[in-house]
């Protein structure tokens, strides 16, 4: 058997498990969700411990990764794109044969080996999307936050090129503002000769899976 030797790289890893998509175009897709550590954004109702983590190498991740039967990866945060060296990593998961997406605030660019790209653009950061923000993603999610949702909506479709765009509630506590985020999806959806929003909803969460 060849014995495979990676780069000296270590990244920061909150988890690495196996489940289905819960959000999003892909709801209910087996993947491996790659967790990494650290944010360059601080969303007070974000819910992930993503400052909490552990230095992985190369070959622990893989070999997790590899524990697992599905053949599609999310890689996701805290903020993956923050990681200048990922696509060493990137590049390892595609010689493997496997199917890549990516969940991104959307502020800095995607590595040119995902597949699908997913990104959830902040409300409570728009000054920051203002002065520059990716320009293509497959889906857009934005969390119904407080301020100009609508607002914020129609600068991302105008920044964002989309195939997919959702609106998802805020959870904060346990609960969520579901009636505020269905009112202003009818609201965008009202619009004349504007993308067409959907509404996401985090079933892995009501169904009690990861």
């Amino acid at each position: 058997m060849t014995t495979i030797i990676y780069p000296k790289l270590e990244f920061p890893i909150v988890e690495i498990f196996e489940s289905l998509q819960g959000e999003g175009f892909n709801t209910g897709l087996p993947c491996i969700f790659v967790r990494l550590g650290k944010c360059n954004l601080a969303c007070p109702w974000c819910d992930t411990n993503y400052n909490e983590y552990e230095k992985w190498s190369l070959e622990q991740i893989v070999g997790r990764v590899k524990s697992y039967s599905a053949k599609n990866i999310i890689v996701t945060g805290g903020e993956p794109t923050m990681y200048t060296n990922l696509g060493t990593l990137l590049d390892i998961f595609k010689a493997e044969g496997y199917w890549l997406a990516i969940e991104t605030n959307g502020l800095k660019a995607v590595p040119k080996q995902i597949d699908y790209i997913a990104t959830s653009p902040k409300l409570m950061y728009q000054e920051k999307y203002q002065r520059e923000c990716i320009s293509f993603a497959h889906e857009v999610r934005i969390v119904m936050d407080k301020g100009d949702v609508q607002g914020f909506c129609e600068q991302i479709e105008t920044q964002i090129q989309a195939e997919h765009y959702y609106l998802s509630p805020c959870e904060i506590d346990g609960k969520m503002n579901l009636l505020e985020t269905i009112t202003q999806l009818g609201i965008l959806n009202q619009r004349a000769n504007k993308p067409k929003w959907q509404l996401s909803l985090q079933t892995h969460k009501l169904v009690g899976i990861e």
